[in-house]
């Protein structure tokens, strides 16, 4: 297939199963921000960095990139509604969402299994989304919590006992 197919192009992507994070930050009156997205990475661990990357049509993109520091945090497989809120333009994505503060005053999510809190490092040219580089100035995470996986634009479970190997040869579809 060529790349010119985007529907197909999205669907082979969607192959690769991956996390789900929340960004946050606040913006510059005040307002808090909150973006869904399963494109996080760690990129050193010296200096300690991350990277996401974010639609260039995304509301808050600009207020995001202003920000003093925003957060990461890792969702839990019991968030599945805060990823889905977080993922639509809504009014008020807040409402009734716990969550302290952290660095420049980054929300952090209760219940995520993990917390990044993040001082702008870089902004890279990405096509059609904006690389985001943090540099990380605290962490925390809860080693025995489940991770809310997306694959196949579907939410997944990792269950323990799970863990086996591939069959050999993997089939590929070309």
């Amino acid at each position: 297939m060529t790349v010119g197919d985007q529907k197909e192009l999205r669907t082979a992507l969607g192959q690769f199963a991956t996390g789900v994070a929340v960004i946050t930050a606040q913006d510059a009156a005040g307002g808090l921000i909150g973006l869904t997205m399963s494109s996080f990475n760690s990129v050193s661990l010296e200096p300690p960095l991350i990277l996401f990357s974010v639609d260039r049509r995304a509301n808050s993109l600009k207020a995001l990139l202003e920000a003093k520091g925003y957060a990461v945090n890792i969702l839990s497989r019991g968030q599945e509604e805060l990823s889905n809120r977080f993922a639509r333009a809504l009014s008020d994505k807040w409402s009734n969402v716990e969550h302290s503060l952290g660095h420049a005053q980054a929300p952090l999510l209760h219940g995520a299994i993990a917390h990044f809190e993040c001082a702008p490092y870089g902004q890279h040219d990405g096509g059609d989304h904006v690389i985001v580089v943090g540099r990380v100035l605290r962490f925390a995470f809860n080693p025995d919590a489940e991770p809310l996986v997306f694959f196949r634009g579907k939410y997944h479970s990792l269950k323990s006992g799970d863990e086996r190997p591939p069959e050999w040869p993997l089939p590929m579809h070309y």
